[in-house]
């Protein structure tokens, strides 16, 4: 499973590893995905917004065999991202380096945690909760996800984030190990490798930054 920037995936494809995070002088941090210019009148004058590229609605169930919706995340920053339980390959360093984040944030309830599972044939929910249990995760912040084929991989191309069931891969997934950080509106702020540890310290730099951008008076 090696990190890859697909054409396809266009927030991969601008972001690199982490560029929304190079300038760390910038006090708010870039949208990232698609968007569009909409037209709409304020007091006679016709005003251009921008609609931005959103992480839409979803279902599944989590390690305590529980639904999660988005619901959970709702007033929440949160940081995202896609691993299987037996990957012998990147996610052992990804989950490390995302413990550290939720380490840091453990009780703000500002922030949440979400790890969608891409092997939807054994990553059960008792399965997911061994798995958070023995990585250190105690409490209900950090969630972790499985579903349908067909849910989680449609979620992924959402996130930008490329996955796939690929038996010529080790584990038999292949998948890239990006952070990915999205603001109380649901859209996407930045990703980071999380594999790199220069990487995830961008991460929690730029975390800061958009609490304050998202939380002023905190």
């Amino acid at each position: 499973m090696t990190l890859r920037t697909n054409l396809g995936y266009g927030l991969l494809a601008i972001l690199g590893f982490g560029l929304a995070s190079c300038d760390q002088a910038k006090t708010t941090l870039p949208i990232y995905g698609h968007r569009e210019p909409v037209e709409r009148t304020v007091d006679g004058k016709t005003v251009i917004d921008t609609i931005y590229q959103t992480i839409p609605d979803f279902t599944f169930i989590n390690q305590d065999s529980t639904t999660l919706t988005q619901a959970f995340f709702e007033d929440k920053i949160y940081v995202a991202n896609f691993f299987f339980t037996h990957c012998p390959s990147i996610c052992p360093t990804m989950q490390r380096n995302m413990l550290k984040v939720y380490e840091e944030y453990k009780g703000d309830d500002r922030i949440a945690f979400l790890s969608h599972s891409i092997d939807f044939k054994y990553d059960q929910p008792h399965i997911l909760k061994a798995y958070a249990t023995k990585l250190g995760v105690d409490n209900d912040q950090w969630q972790f996800v499985n579903g349908s084929k067909a849910d989680i991989y449609g979620m992924s191309e959402k996130y930008l984030v490329y996955t796939a069931e690929d038996a010529n891969a080790p584990g038999g997934y292949d998948h890239q190990g990006y952070l990915v950080l999205i603001d109380k509106d649901r859209r996407i702020r930045g990703a980071y490798d999380g594999t790199d540890d220069e990487q995830v310290s961008k991460l929690q730099a730029d975390l800061k930054i958009l609490l304050e951008e998202q939380n002023p008076s905190s």
